[in-house]
Protein backbone atom coordinates (compact mmCIF):
# COMPACT_ATOMS: atom_id res chain seq x y z
CA UNK A 1 0.00 0.00 0.00
CA UNK A 2 1.28 3.42 -0.86
CA UNK A 3 2.28 4.96 2.30
CA UNK A 4 -0.06 7.91 4.05
CA UNK A 5 -2.58 7.31 0.97
CA UNK A 6 -5.68 5.87 3.09
CA UNK A 7 -5.18 8.20 5.71
CA UNK A 8 -5.44 11.11 3.60
CA UNK A 9 -8.54 9.18 1.69
CA UNK A 10 -10.53 9.14 5.20
CA UNK A 11 -9.20 13.01 6.12
CA UNK A 12 -10.74 13.64 2.32
CA UNK A 13 -13.80 11.59 3.28
CA UNK A 14 -14.16 13.03 6.42
CA UNK A 15 -13.88 16.64 5.46
CA UNK A 16 -16.45 16.28 2.56
CA UNK A 17 -19.11 14.55 5.22
CA UNK A 18 -18.78 17.54 7.69
CA UNK A 19 -19.32 19.95 4.54
CA UNK A 20 -22.36 17.86 3.65
CA UNK A 21 -23.62 17.87 7.38
CA UNK A 22 -22.70 21.52 7.36
CA UNK A 23 -24.94 22.55 4.49
CA UNK A 24 -27.74 20.12 5.53
CA UNK A 25 -31.54 21.55 4.96
CA UNK A 26 -30.06 24.77 3.94
CA UNK A 27 -31.33 26.45 0.44
CA UNK A 28 -28.93 25.15 -2.42
CA UNK A 29 -28.36 26.28 -5.40
CA UNK A 30 -28.99 23.37 -7.69
CA UNK A 31 -27.84 22.76 -11.64
CA UNK A 32 -29.27 20.67 -14.00
CA UNK A 33 -26.92 18.24 -16.11
CA UNK A 34 -29.97 16.49 -17.09
CA UNK A 35 -33.67 16.69 -16.65
CA UNK A 36 -32.80 14.17 -13.12
CA UNK A 37 -29.49 14.27 -13.03
CA UNK A 38 -28.43 17.39 -10.36
CA UNK A 39 -25.43 19.22 -8.71
CA UNK A 40 -25.68 21.45 -5.90
CA UNK A 41 -23.02 23.98 -4.62
CA UNK A 42 -22.26 21.87 -1.63
CA UNK A 43 -21.34 18.86 -4.71
CA UNK A 44 -18.31 21.31 -5.51
CA UNK A 45 -17.85 22.27 -2.08
CA UNK A 46 -16.96 18.62 -1.26
CA UNK A 47 -15.25 17.97 -4.44
CA UNK A 48 -12.95 20.83 -3.89
CA UNK A 49 -11.89 20.03 -0.20
CA UNK A 50 -11.48 16.34 -1.50
CA UNK A 51 -8.96 17.60 -4.29
CA UNK A 52 -6.77 19.73 -2.14
CA UNK A 53 -6.41 17.19 0.56
CA UNK A 54 -5.47 14.00 -1.69
CA UNK A 55 -3.34 16.45 -4.38
CA UNK A 56 -1.47 17.32 -1.24
CA UNK A 57 -0.82 13.09 0.05
CA UNK A 58 -0.29 12.45 -3.76
CA UNK A 59 1.28 15.07 -5.90
CA UNK A 60 1.67 13.17 -8.49
CA UNK A 61 -1.65 11.21 -8.94
CA UNK A 62 -4.34 11.85 -11.18
CA UNK A 63 -7.42 12.70 -9.90
CA UNK A 64 -11.24 11.55 -11.73
CA UNK A 65 -14.00 13.34 -10.24
CA UNK A 66 -17.54 13.58 -11.15
CA UNK A 67 -17.47 17.16 -11.27
CA UNK A 68 -14.66 18.50 -12.71
CA UNK A 69 -13.64 14.98 -14.27
CA UNK A 70 -10.06 16.92 -14.21
CA UNK A 71 -8.55 13.22 -15.52
CA UNK A 72 -9.80 11.11 -18.18
CA UNK A 73 -7.32 9.12 -17.60
CA UNK A 74 -8.74 6.31 -15.28
CA UNK A 75 -5.71 3.91 -15.94
CA UNK A 76 -2.71 6.33 -15.14
CA UNK A 77 -0.31 4.86 -13.02
CA UNK A 78 -2.20 6.54 -9.95
CA UNK A 79 -5.00 7.98 -9.82
CA UNK A 80 -7.72 9.01 -7.32
CA UNK A 81 -11.44 8.34 -8.52
CA UNK A 82 -13.72 10.94 -6.87
CA UNK A 83 -17.72 11.02 -6.37
CA UNK A 84 -17.65 14.66 -3.74
CA UNK A 85 -21.44 13.65 -2.77
CA UNK A 86 -23.58 10.00 -4.45
CA UNK A 87 -26.63 10.92 -4.04
CA UNK A 88 -27.01 14.52 -4.74
CA UNK A 89 -31.07 14.51 -5.05
CA UNK A 90 -31.17 12.83 -1.49
CA UNK A 91 -29.09 15.64 -0.16
CA UNK A 92 -31.41 18.46 -1.82
CA UNK A 93 -34.52 16.95 -0.37
CA UNK A 94 -32.75 16.18 2.85
CA UNK A 95 -33.46 12.94 2.56
CA UNK A 96 -31.00 11.04 4.98
CA UNK A 97 -29.34 8.53 2.51
CA UNK A 98 -25.88 10.43 0.72
CA UNK A 99 -22.14 9.82 0.90
CA UNK A 100 -18.65 10.41 -0.37
CA UNK A 101 -16.74 8.03 -2.20
CA UNK A 102 -12.73 7.69 -2.97
CA UNK A 103 -11.08 4.97 -4.01
CA UNK A 104 -7.30 4.92 -5.14
CA UNK A 105 -6.19 2.82 -8.26
CA UNK A 106 -2.73 1.86 -9.66
CA UNK A 107 -2.21 1.06 -13.48
CA UNK A 108 -6.55 -0.46 -13.29
CA UNK A 109 -6.28 -2.26 -10.02
CA UNK A 110 -8.23 -0.77 -7.15
CA UNK A 111 -5.55 -0.31 -4.64
CA UNK A 112 -8.10 1.48 -1.65
CA UNK A 113 -11.67 2.66 -1.16
CA UNK A 114 -13.44 4.85 1.45
CA UNK A 115 -16.83 5.09 1.54
CA UNK A 116 -18.32 7.93 4.53
CA UNK A 117 -21.85 8.26 5.18
CA UNK A 118 -22.52 11.50 7.36
CA UNK A 119 -25.85 10.99 8.33
CA UNK A 120 -24.81 7.70 10.52
CA UNK A 121 -21.31 8.74 10.77
CA UNK A 122 -20.23 5.55 9.20
CA UNK A 123 -17.09 5.26 7.02
CA UNK A 124 -16.59 2.31 5.33
CA UNK A 125 -12.58 1.51 4.34
CA UNK A 126 -11.01 -1.49 2.22
CA UNK A 127 -7.33 -2.36 0.98
CA UNK A 128 -6.41 -4.66 -2.12
CA UNK A 129 -4.35 -6.30 0.35
CA UNK A 130 -6.67 -6.83 3.66
CA UNK A 131 -10.41 -6.79 4.97
CA UNK A 132 -13.43 -4.87 4.82
CA UNK A 133 -14.15 -2.47 7.63
CA UNK A 134 -17.15 -0.36 8.96
CA UNK A 135 -15.53 2.51 10.86
CA UNK A 136 -12.81 -0.21 11.94
CA UNK A 137 -14.93 -3.24 12.64
CA UNK A 138 -14.32 -6.09 9.81
CA UNK A 139 -17.47 -6.54 8.31
CA UNK A 140 -17.84 -9.60 5.76
CA UNK A 141 -21.39 -10.43 3.23
CA UNK A 142 -24.27 -11.78 4.16
CA UNK A 143 -24.85 -15.77 3.97
CA UNK A 144 -28.21 -15.62 2.03
CA UNK A 145 -28.73 -18.68 -0.59
CA UNK A 146 -31.60 -18.27 -1.82
CA UNK A 147 -32.73 -15.01 -4.38
CA UNK A 148 -36.32 -16.11 -2.94
CA UNK A 149 -35.08 -15.06 0.80
CA UNK A 150 -32.50 -12.14 -0.38
CA UNK A 151 -32.83 -8.34 -0.26
CA UNK A 152 -31.62 -6.17 -3.02
CA UNK A 153 -30.92 -3.00 -4.05
CA UNK A 154 -30.99 -1.06 -7.92
CA UNK A 155 -31.53 2.55 -9.65
CA UNK A 156 -32.52 4.00 -12.27
CA UNK A 157 -30.68 6.13 -14.84
CA UNK A 158 -31.00 9.69 -14.97
CA UNK A 159 -32.05 9.30 -18.95
CA UNK A 160 -35.03 6.85 -18.25
CA UNK A 161 -37.50 9.03 -20.21
CA UNK A 162 -35.09 9.07 -23.02
CA UNK A 163 -33.98 5.49 -23.21
CA UNK A 164 -35.43 2.38 -23.67
CA UNK A 165 -32.84 0.56 -21.22
CA UNK A 166 -34.73 1.94 -17.67
CA UNK A 167 -34.51 -0.82 -15.55
CA UNK A 168 -38.13 -1.08 -14.59
CA UNK A 169 -38.90 -4.53 -16.31
CA UNK A 170 -35.91 -5.97 -14.01
CA UNK A 171 -37.52 -3.93 -10.80
CA UNK A 172 -40.75 -5.66 -11.35
CA UNK A 173 -39.47 -9.04 -11.76
CA UNK A 174 -37.01 -9.30 -8.84
CA UNK A 175 -39.77 -7.54 -6.91
CA UNK A 176 -41.76 -10.54 -7.03
CA UNK A 177 -38.63 -12.82 -6.40
CA UNK A 178 -37.21 -11.57 -3.88
CA UNK A 179 -37.99 -10.30 -0.14
CA UNK A 180 -38.16 -6.85 -1.58
CA UNK A 181 -36.04 -4.46 -3.78
CA UNK A 182 -35.04 -1.26 -2.37
CA UNK A 183 -33.82 1.94 -3.71
CA UNK A 184 -31.59 4.04 -2.12
CA UNK A 185 -30.45 6.81 -4.89
CA UNK A 186 -26.66 6.42 -3.91
CA UNK A 187 -24.90 3.38 -5.51
CA UNK A 188 -21.40 3.39 -2.94
CA UNK A 189 -24.18 2.92 0.08
CA UNK A 190 -25.76 0.20 -1.59
CA UNK A 191 -22.32 -1.37 -2.59
CA UNK A 192 -21.27 -0.81 1.23
CA UNK A 193 -25.04 -2.28 2.42
CA UNK A 194 -23.78 -5.54 0.21
CA UNK A 195 -20.59 -5.39 1.66
CA UNK A 196 -21.43 -5.56 5.12
CA UNK A 197 -24.54 -7.95 4.78
CA UNK A 198 -27.28 -5.31 5.11
CA UNK A 199 -28.40 -6.13 1.21
CA UNK A 200 -27.61 -9.96 -0.47
CA UNK A 201 -27.39 -8.09 -3.94
CA UNK A 202 -27.49 -4.68 -6.16
CA UNK A 203 -27.45 -4.15 -9.69
CA UNK A 204 -27.88 -1.25 -11.47
CA UNK A 205 -27.18 0.13 -15.14
CA UNK A 206 -25.09 3.25 -16.41
CA UNK A 207 -23.00 4.13 -13.64
CA UNK A 208 -19.90 5.68 -13.94
CA UNK A 209 -16.21 4.45 -12.03
CA UNK A 210 -16.88 7.27 -9.37
CA UNK A 211 -20.17 5.93 -8.04
CA UNK A 212 -18.23 2.11 -7.74
CA UNK A 213 -14.65 1.89 -7.43
CA UNK A 214 -14.96 2.06 -3.44
CA UNK A 215 -17.87 0.19 -3.50
CA UNK A 216 -16.54 -2.71 -5.85
CA UNK A 217 -13.35 -2.83 -3.10
CA UNK A 218 -15.53 -3.33 -0.33
CA UNK A 219 -17.71 -6.13 -1.52
CA UNK A 220 -14.66 -8.24 -2.87
CA UNK A 221 -12.72 -7.55 0.33
CA UNK A 222 -15.87 -8.84 2.55
CA UNK A 223 -15.97 -11.72 0.84
CA UNK A 224 -18.84 -10.67 -1.99
CA UNK A 225 -18.63 -11.20 -6.05
CA UNK A 226 -18.69 -8.41 -8.53
CA UNK A 227 -19.67 -9.19 -12.06
CA UNK A 228 -21.49 -7.16 -15.17
CA UNK A 229 -25.22 -8.04 -14.99
CA UNK A 230 -24.69 -11.05 -17.72
CA UNK A 231 -22.20 -12.64 -15.54
CA UNK A 232 -19.34 -11.76 -17.70
CA UNK A 233 -16.37 -9.62 -15.91
CA UNK A 234 -16.61 -6.52 -14.15
CA UNK A 235 -15.46 -3.94 -16.27
CA UNK A 236 -14.61 -1.09 -13.50
CA UNK A 237 -16.65 1.63 -15.95
CA UNK A 238 -19.86 1.05 -13.55
CA UNK A 239 -21.76 0.93 -16.45
CA UNK A 240 -22.83 -2.39 -16.19
CA UNK A 241 -22.59 -3.68 -12.00
CA UNK A 242 -24.06 -6.58 -10.40
CA UNK A 243 -22.79 -7.23 -6.58
CA UNK A 244 -23.89 -10.18 -4.25
CA UNK A 245 -22.83 -12.20 -0.94
CA UNK A 246 -21.28 -15.01 -3.93
CA UNK A 247 -23.70 -17.62 -2.87
CA UNK A 248 -26.92 -16.66 -4.53
CA UNK A 249 -24.86 -14.60 -7.78
CA UNK A 250 -25.72 -16.94 -10.59
CA UNK A 251 -29.48 -16.71 -9.36
CA UNK A 252 -29.51 -13.29 -9.44
CA UNK A 253 -27.94 -13.54 -13.09
CA UNK A 254 -30.32 -15.49 -14.09
CA UNK A 255 -33.32 -13.62 -12.85
CA UNK A 256 -31.60 -10.61 -14.46
CA UNK A 257 -32.13 -12.53 -18.17
CA UNK A 258 -35.84 -12.71 -17.72
CA UNK A 259 -36.54 -9.71 -17.97
CA UNK A 260 -40.44 -10.30 -17.76
CA UNK A 261 -42.12 -10.38 -13.92
CA UNK A 262 -43.36 -13.31 -12.10
CA UNK A 263 -47.11 -12.68 -11.39
CA UNK A 264 -48.90 -9.54 -12.00
CA UNK A 265 -47.23 -6.35 -12.43
CA UNK A 266 -49.40 -3.27 -12.46
CA UNK A 267 -49.20 0.30 -14.40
Amino acid sequence: MIPGAMDAARQAALAAGQIMTDGLGKAHQVEHKGLYDLVTEVDKACEQAIVKILSKALPSANILAEESNADEDKDAELVWVVDPLDGTTNFAHAYPAYCCSIALRQRGRTLLGVVYDPTRDEIFEATIDGKASCNSTPIKVSQTKKLSQSILATGFPYDRCDSPLTNLDKFAALTMRTQGVRRSGSAALDLCYVACGRLDGFWEYKLNPWDVSAGVLLVRQAGGVVSATDGSPFGDTGADTCATNGLLHAELIGSLAKALPQGPCYG
